[in-house]
């Protein structure tokens, strides 16, 4: 029996996030963490290193094919990234 005052995990972990305003750090860190899973296990192996700062997504690719590839796509993937998040956390992709 609910209560009236009753809230549900997830309204309560969102509120939580709002109020300590951790909610940009966990986004980002859920769009780091799906990248395999999006991006598929080939180019996830040949990703050595990963980061986000302003905004910016920052990639380490060792295949200079894949990294051309990436390149043709990257709106696409700023997309996918950003509806995972449901929210903008991707504006842009460096290549380093």
């Amino acid at each position: 029996m609910r209560k009236p005052n009753d809230v549900t995990v997830k309204d309560a972990i969102s509120k939580m996030l709002d109020v300590y305003r951790l909610r940009r750090k966990f986004d980002e860190t859920s769009v780091l963490s799906i990248w395999p899973e999006i991006m598929g296990t080939a180019i996830a192996n040949r990703t050595k290193q990963i980061y986000i700062h302003d905004k910016k997504l920052f990639l380490r690719i060792e295949s200079s094919v894949i990294k051309n590839e990436l390149v043709m796509v990257r709106q696409g993937i700023i997309q996918k990234l950003n509806e995972h998040a449901g929210s903008e956390v991707i504006t842009e992709m460096v290549f380093l």
